[in-house]
C-alpha cells in the first residue's frame, strides 16, 4: 500500500532548515556523551594504576618503623594539650645514655610530638618486657644558657630543672630532675652544656631530698648554636636548643613484670598512662615547655592512611593469631564531592560502556613487625571513577547547556527573522489562488508589512507589485464583462421580438410549435442579462406547480422524434399522478437526459422511460442500452463544463445539459442520478408526489 503526503513539498524547506538544527543539537549531546565514555575508558585505566601505586606506597609506609609504630599503637594519639600516652616502640628499649643513638631512634620511629617552636617529645615503652618495666622520654625545648645545680646542695630553685608526672592505675609518681653539669662545674665548655638529670622525689617544697632516686636515670645536651639567629647570636643569652632522654622507673609496671610467669606487655592499660614533662627555669619564671597546656601537633597514626584513599576504597588491617580475628583498623575513603552530580548524570555516567575493565581491583599483603605479623587487605571500588566522572559531567553539562542554548536562540532567530516571513508569504500567496474571484478580493493580501531591503523583502515587494498589477487586470476583465453583459442584453431583446411574432403566429393550444417557442423564451429570459450560463442556471427561478407525471412522460416520447430522438418508449401509462415540477423546466431536464442516452446508445436500441410511485415519490428511470460511463467520469458528469467527448467544444458540445439537468431539480426539490448496469446506463429522476 503506498501512503502519499500530498502537502510535504510545501514544508519541504522548513523540515529540511529545522532538522538541520535538531541534528546539530543531538552532534552537540552525541560528541558530549563520546567525550564522557573516552573520559571514562581513560580513568578506569589510571584508577588501576593508582590503585597499584596507592597499595605500594600504604606498604612501604607501614614497613618504615614509624608505621610499625603506628600498628603498634593504632589507637593512640599523642597531641592537643590531653597529658601524653606512651606507645609501644618496635625497639626492645632506647639507649638513652647515647645522644645520637636516642635521636636518631625516636626520629625514624616517628613517635616524636611536635610543640611548634617549643620542642618536641616522644614518651614510650620498649617491646621487650625484660628490659626492666621502664618509661622512656626524649625531646628537645629551647632555652637560654642552662644553669646547673651543685651537687649536694638540696635547693634546686636556682637551676634548670625537668618535672616528669605519672599517672596509672590510681597512682601518681612525681620526681624532678635538676640539671648538673658532668666534670667541673666551673669549667667553660666549649661544645655546649652537657649533663646530668639527677631525679628526685618531688613533694612541691623546692628542696630535694639526700638520696636520689635509683633508678632514674636522665641526660641533656644543650647546643652551642642559637636557635633564632639575629643581633644577638653568639651570646650567652640567645634561645639554644637542648635535647633531653629520661629514663623512668614505675614500680607498678616493675612488680606486675615479676609477679606473673607471663607478663602481659605492653600493658592492656597502655592508653590510660598519662605523662606529664615541665622545665622550669631558675627562679619562679614561666614554664619553658609544659606538655599539658602546649599546642601539640599528633603524630602519625594509621588513621592517616584514610588520606591516601581514593572515594571507595577501604583499607582493613588484622593482626595475624589476634583473639577474635576483628580488625585491627578499618578504613574508607571519603567522598570528595557527594553532592556534586545529579542521580540522572550518574545514572548516565554508569550506564557508558567501557571495554577491558578487569576484575575488581583488591591487593592482599602482609607487614612483619617484632609484635607480630598484620595483614593488609587493600580493596579498590571502581565505582568512585563513576562518582568522580559525575562531577566532571556536571561540568560539561554546563558546555553542553550553553550549546544547545546557543543553537536554540539561533533557530529562534532565524525562525522568527525569515521562517515566520517565509510561512506568512506562502500563506497569504496560497490563499490569493483559494479564494481571490475578483478584483476586491486582493485587498486583504497587503505584504507592506514583509517589504524590506533583503532577500525575503525584495520577494514580498515584487509579489505586492504582481498582486497589484493582477487586481489591475480584474479589474478590467470585470469592465470587459459588463460590457459582455450589456452586449447580452442587446441580443435577448433583439431575439425576444421575432419569438413574440413567432408566437402570434403558432400561439394556439393545438399547435405543437408553441409549446418549443414558450421554451425558447424561458431559455431566453434564463440567459438574458447574466455574465456567464452557470450564474444564469443557478439564479434561475422556477415556477413549481402540480402536473400529471404520467401524461408529462407519454407527451415527452410521443414528441421526442420531432426533436431528432427516435425509439424513445415509456412503459407504465399511469394516469393522475400529480408530482411537484416546473413543466417547461422538467421538460428540458428529460431533454437532456434523452440526448446523452441517445449519443451514447448502440445503434438501433430502445431509449426506455419507465416510472414508478410511492406514496411520497415518483421515480422516472431512463434507459440506454450501450457502453458504461467511465468510473473516473460518473461523480463528475453533472458539474458544468464536463464531458465524454474528445473536442467537446469544437463539436458544440459546452457540458452543461446534465449541469442544468441537476441544477433544475434540484430547484424543483428533486434528485438525479446514474448508475452503471450490465447492459447501459440507467438515469433516475426523483420527484415528489402531491
Amino acid at each position: 500500500m503506498k501512503i502519499s503526503f500530498p502537502n510535504i513539498a510545501q514544508y519541504r524547506l522548513r523540515i529540511l532548515f529545522r532538522g538541520a538544527f535538531l541534528l546539530l543539537a543531538v552532534a552537540a549531546v552525541a560528541l558530549a556523551l563520546y567525550v564522557l565514555q573516552q573520559e571514562k575508558q581513560l580513568s578506569y585505566k589510571n584508577y588501576q594504576a593508582s590503585f597499584r601505586k596507592t597499595g605500594d606506597q600504604i606498604l612501604a609506609t607501614l614497613r618504615h618503623p614509624a608505621g610499625q609504630l603506628a600498628l603498634l599503637n593504632p589507637r593512640t594519639e599523642n597531641g592537643g594539650a590531653a597529658a601524653l600516652h606512651p606507645v609501644l616502640l618496635p625497639f626492645p628499649s632506647l639507649d638513652f645514655d647515647d645522644q645520637n643513638k636516642v635521636r636518631q631512634a625516636i626520629t625514624m620511629s616517628g613517635c616524636l610530638v611536635q610543640y611548634g617552636d617549643d620542642g618536641a617529645l616522644c614518651v614510650a615503652i620498649g617491646n621487650n618486657p625484660w628490659a626492666g618495666g621502664f618509661i622512656y622520654v626524649a625531646g628537645s625545648f629551647v632555652s637560654g644558657e642552662l644553669m646547673p645545680h651543685q651537687r649536694g646542695e638540696q635547693d634546686i630553685d636556682d637551676a634548670h630543672r625537668v618535672r616528669v608526672t605519672v599517672t596509672l592505675r590510681g597512682q601518681t609518681y612525681r620526681w624532678i630532675a635538676p640539671f648538673e653539669k658532668n666534670g667541673d662545674p666551673n669549667a667553660v665548655q666549649t661544645r655546649g652544656a652537657h649533663g646530668r638529670l639527677t631525679g628526685f622525689l618531688d613533694d612541691d617544697s623546692g628542696r630535694v631530698g639526700a638520696r636520689p632516686v635509683k633508678d632514674f636515670r636522665g641526660w641533656i645536651w644543650q647546643s652551642t648554636s642559637c636557635s633564632k639567629p639575629g643581633p644577638g647570636d653568639g651570646d650567652a643569652d640567645c634561645p639554644r636548643s637542648a635535647f633531653f632522654s629520661l629514663r623512668l622507673p614505675v614500680g607498678v609496671l616493675q612488680d606486675a613484670l615479676f609477679q606473673q610467669k607471663n607478663p602481659v606487655w605492653p600493658p592492656a592499660d597502655l592508653d590510660n598512662i598519662q605523662v606529664r614533662i615541665e622545665v622550669l627555669p631558675p627562679g619562679d619564671g614561666p614554664l619553658l615547655f609544659d606538655s599539658k597546656s602546649a599546642a601539640a601537633a599528633r603524630a602519625f597514626s594509621v588513621g592517616d592512611l584514610a588520606s591516601l584513599l581514593l572515594p571507595g576504597e577501604s583499607l582493613r588491617i588484622k593482626k595475624r593469631g589476634a583473639v577474635g580475628g576483628a580488625d585491627l583498623v578499618s578504613l574508607i575513603g571519603a567522598e570528595d564531592h557527594p553532592d556534586d552530580a545529579s542521580r540522572l548524570l550518574s545514572r548516565l555516567v554508569r550506564r557508558l560502556p567501557v571495554d577491558e575493565v578487569g576484575p575488581p581491583n583488591e591487593s592482599r599483603e602482609s607487614v612483619v613487625t617484632s609484635a607480630g605479623i598484620y595483614d593488609v587487605t587493600l580493596i579498590g571500588d571502581e565505582r568512585s571513577v563513576n562518582r568522580s566522572l559525575g562531577v566532571v559531567a556536571a561540568r560539561v553539562l554546563w558546555f553542553v547547556g550553553a550549546m544547545l542554548l546557543a543553537l536554540f536562540v539561533a533557530w529562534l532567530i532565524i525562525e522568527i527573522g525569515i521562517i515566520r516571513r517565509i510561512t506568512m508569504l506562502t500563506r497569504r500567496a496560497a490563499k490569493v489562488s483559494k479564494i481571490v474571484k475578483g478584483s476586491g478580493g486582493l485587498d486583504q493580501f497587503d505584504l507592506t508589512d514583509l517589504r524590506g531591503a533583503d532577500e525575503l523583502g525584495v520577494l514580498a515587494s515584487c509579489l505586492h507589485d504582481l498582486l497589484r498589477r493582477v487586481k489591475e487586470d480584474l479589474e478590467r476583465e470585470e469592465i470587459r464583462a459588463e460590457q459582455e453583459k450589456e452586449m447580452w442584453h442587446a441580443v435577448g431583446h433583439e431575439i425576444m421580438s421575432p419569438l413574440q411574432s413567432l408566437m402570434a403566429l403558432h400561439g394556439t393550444a393545438e399547435n405543437q410549435s408553441s409549446r418549443y417557442i414558450n421554451r425558447m423564451q424561458q431559455a431566453v429570459r434564463v440567459l438574458y442579462g447574466s455574465a456567464s450560463p452557470s450564474e444564469a442556471f443557478q439564479s434561475t427561478v422556477l415556477q413549481v406547480t402540480a402536473i400529471d407525471i404520467g401524461a408529462f412522460l407519454g407527451n415527452v416520447a410521443d414528441n421526442a422524434p420531432l426533436v431528432g430522438i427516435a425509439d424513445v418508449r415509456f412503459s407504465g401509462e399511469q394516469e393522475g399522478v400529480m408530482v411537484r415540477a416546473d413543466d417547461y423546466s422538467l421538460e428540458d431536464v428529460v431533454t437532456h437526459v434523452l440526448r446523452n442516452a441517445d449519443r451514447c446508445r448502440l445503434p438501433g436500441s430502445m431509449i426506455s422511460i419507465d416510472l414508478k410511485t410511492t406514496e411520497t415519490a415518483a421515480t422516472i428511470a431512463i434507459h440506454n442500452y450501450g457502453p458504461n460511463i467511465a468510473e473516473e467520469l460518473i461523480d463528475k458528469i453533472f458539474e458544468y463544463g464536463v464531458s465524454d467527448q474528445l473536442d467537446a467544444g469544437a463539436n458544440g458540445s459546452r457540458g452543461q445539459g446534465l449541469f442544468v439537468a441537476k441544477t433544475y431539480m434540484a430547484k424543483m426539490g428533486g434528485t438525479i442520478s446514474v448508475l452503471n448496469v450490465a447492459d447501459g446506463v440507467v438515469f433516475s429522476l426523483g420527484l415528489q408526489r402531491v
